[in-house]
């Protein structure tokens, strides 16, 4: 890891040697959760589905078109608001159904929590979602913050989808966000800079507007030149232009250490007028030799605001934020194959090499 990652104490000295360990979730403790139904769902699970530190959460039959976001609040559950905003039902058993970019929806999860005491969960999108620019968020009944899924959740799950600059065709199952479990409050363990890469041949890549509609159960079924612009660098700098979506590489490589995880933050204002990664979750074992060779960059899915901003090479652009697990997982990212393993700029899955 880089210099400037700062490491705090997993734990304060004098806690309880017996105390039960505090931070994320490991994939057999997530298989455990499952086997004593704290964890069900309206179909089985599928083979693939408990990632080494997350579980994919999958698309259920509806999907409602809401005129607005909005969450529950404290005294309401999920259904109760969408009867206020909900436009019209979409039922997905019916062969799928796209969704329209610029539009919200509002979807059903297969999945069901009844959390245990002192487990609390955190959802993010996939690396693939954020990827196609998909903006997802996670609600749960009776909650005043998305994503966050309070300390023994006893509910349904519910999904806030929002595409921004393609249309996506999805069906029952289709995964877009993922879910990690909390024992307690997980510590920090330290705090990285991501800097970015404008050199090489090709330095990024801008979203095409008016693109075709991009199936997200289809791997490498979608050919790039139809939804992508390849930038070239020049002088190491990249003006970003208001409203564009852009996908582009880490300055450096991204290890996360088989004892931890990682979640890069979306929004900090002290870096720059943009949004970096929709999709922040970085499983452990990502870029270790011990899990697939090492090697791997953080790719950036990138969104300016109201101003257009000027990137150069190397400039700081989010921050990795690491927390302990509470066990080793038994598999590591990537050990079973992986779309991004050994990444560099790279496009999701969804789209044949460049």
């Amino acid at each position: 890891m880089d210099a400037d990652l700062t490491m705090t104490p997993a734990r304060s000295a004098d806690a309880a040697p017996d105390a039960a360990p505090l931070g994320i979730l490991p994939c057999q403790a997530i298989e455990g959760l499952i086997a004593q139904g704290a964890v069900t769902a309206s179909t089985p699970f599928d083979v693939d589905q408990v990632q080494p530190a997350s579980l994919d959460l999958r698309l259920g039959a509806r999907v409602w078109r809401v005129r607005a976001s909005f969450l529950p609040g404290l005294g309401r559950t999920v259904r109760e608001r969408i009867a206020d905003v909900a436009m019209h039902e979409i039922d997905l058993a019916k062969g799928g159904a796209v969704l329209e970019r610029g539009c919200v929806y509002i979807a059903e999860l297969q999945e069901r929590l009844k959390l245990p005491r002192g487990v609390s969960g955190r959802a993010n999108p996939k690396s693939s979602t954020g990827r196609v620019d998909v903006f997802v968020r996670c609600l749960t009944d009776r909650s005043a913050a998305f994503d966050d899924v309070a300390e023994g959740y006893d509910g349904p799950l519910y999904m806030e989808i929002a595409p921004q600059t393609f249309s996506v065709l999805v069906r029952p199952g289709t995964r877009l966000n993922q879910m990690r479990f909390k024992s307690g409050a997980s510590p920090v363990l330290g705090v990285r800079s991501v800097g970015v890469d404008l050199t090489g041949d090709v330095a990024g890549f801008r979203a095409r507007r008016h693109a075709p509609v991009v199936d997200l159960d289809h791997i490498e079924g979608h050919d790039p030149r139809d939804f992508w612009q390849p930038l070239e660098p020049r002088r190491g700098e990249l003006l970003l232009d208001p409203g564009e979506f852009y996908i582009l590489a880490s300055k450096e490589d991204v290890e996360i250490p088989v004892m931890q995880a990682a979640e890069m933050t979306p929004i900090d204002p002290s870096v720059g007028e943009f949004r970096v990664h929709y999709a922040g979750f970085f499983d452990p074992g990502f870029g270790t030799e011990e899990a697939h060779g090492g090697g791997s960059k953080g790719v950036l899915e990138v969104r300016s605001h109201e101003t257009p901003f000027l990137l150069e090479d190397g400039q700081t652009v989010a921050r990795l934020v690491y927390e302990p697990l509470t066990a080793r997982p038994v598999r590591l990212y990537g050990q079973n194959g992986s779309h991004y393993q050994r990444q560099g700029l790279k496009l999701s899955k969804h789209f044949q090499p460049w």
